[in-house]
């Protein structure tokens, strides 16, 4: 076996991945949370600039009331990782209850960097 010396250079670009993935992952679990805190006001102000845009995504009225219809709220976070396709996207895996009743699976969200911040796609 032969061991491989990768120098402070090679220790230094490893940490700051790490560092970089941390901060992106904590950056995406903290919008998932704001988004769900402010989604009781309604507030498209507010709840806008949290929602990924394009690709789909309908106006922010209309989702927020949707969510508001089914009475989506957080629970709790599961786990997040860096998506494998996408430096400025992690995947958030999130408990979230209806009406109450949580479900039996997590929800997989999408949290994107878009226009200088992180936003949540469902």
């Amino acid at each position: 076996m032969r061991i491989r010396s990768v120098g402070v250079g090679g220790v230094l670009w490893a940490l700051l991945a790490c560092t970089s993935a941390a901060s992106k992952t904590e950056a995406a679990e903290a919008t998932v949370r704001r988004f769900f805190e402010a989604l009781p006001s309604e507030d498209c102000e507010v709840l806008g600039p949290l929602l990924a845009t394009g690709g789909g995504m309908r106006p922010c009225e209309e989702a927020v009331r949707e969510m508001r219809e089914h009475g989506l709220t957080l629970v709790g976070i599961v786990e997040s990782k860096l998506d494998g396709r996408d430096s400025d996207a992690v995947l958030v895996r999130a408990r979230i209850a209806r009406d109450g009743e949580v479900g039996k699976e997590p929800w997989l969200l999408r949290v994107e960097r878009q226009a200088g911040g992180w936003r949540v796609r469902f």
